[in-house]
């Protein structure tokens, strides 16, 4: 009879640890899909660029190191690697897109241009898009951290290599305010 009872404990805690297991793996995958959102926002920012760059050169030419620093930056933004990187590379492009919208406050056939403003309204519209994507992700990262960090889903994530997440933060204190893209 003791015997019984020790197996059925033993299974018990077995179908327990395999139910954390299981609600790690659904956690991971949830911040994976999180970041495949943030991705898929990311790039149509990046496509919405070069369009950008092309009608603002058309009145503010002159204006060449701006331009190339948003263009250096979409494409450092586009070749990062890991989420790290990524977080790095699009602070630093946000800050450059703030800069170019600051710039165009000079030119008024520029801010009266009907493709700039639809420029303006689509990218407004994907700034929204990565914002929303931006808090799913630190959602899920969230509730990954808080089962991969508290007993005892710690000692099953030990086991198995499941790992914290970084949040996708902004770093510089003015680009923690919305941007500001009227013109």
């Amino acid at each position: 009879m003791g015997f019984v009872i020790f197996l059925v404990i033993v299974a018990l805690l077995l179908f327990y640890g395999v139910g954390l297991y299981n609600g790690l793996v659904r956690k991971r995958n949830a911040v994976e899909e999180g970041w495949s959102g943030i991705d898929v926002q990311l790039k149509k920012r990046y496509d919405l660029i070069p369009n950008l760059i092309e009608t603002v050169k058309g009145y503010a030419s002159h204006e060449k190191e701006t331009l190339d620093n948003v263009i250096k930056a979409r494409n450092q933004a586009q070749s990062a690697t890991g989420i790290d990187q990524q977080m790095a590379a699009e602070n630093q492009l946000s800050g450059t897109l703030s800069r170019l919208f600051a710039l165009a406050e000079s030119y008024p056939d520029l801010k009266a241009n009907a493709s700039f403003l639809q420029l303006q309204d689509q990218l407004a519209q994907i700034e929204g898009d990565i914002e929303k994507a931006r808090r799913y992700y630190n959602g899920t990262v969230r509730e990954n951290n808080n089962a991969v960090e508290t007993f005892p889903g710690s000692v099953v994530a030990n086991m198995f290599g499941f790992h914290i997440s970084e949040y996708f933060e902004i770093e510089l204190e003015d680009e923690r305010k919305n941007p500001k893209v009227q013109f």
